[in-house]
């Protein structure tokens, strides 16, 4: 589990950044894809 936080810790922490920023300013679908692309580049 260890092995996987850490390799996996930048996709994680940006993933829990959006739901949040979601969550506070409302969901956008359109700024969520374009997130979630920036996690596969």
């Amino acid at each position: 589990m260890k092995q996987f936080l850490l390799k996996y810790k930048k996709a994680i922490i940006i993933t829990i950044g959006i739901t949040v920023l979601n969550l506070y300013f409302g969901f956008d679908a359109r700024f969520t894809i374009i997130n979630l692309l920036w996690l596969l580049i």
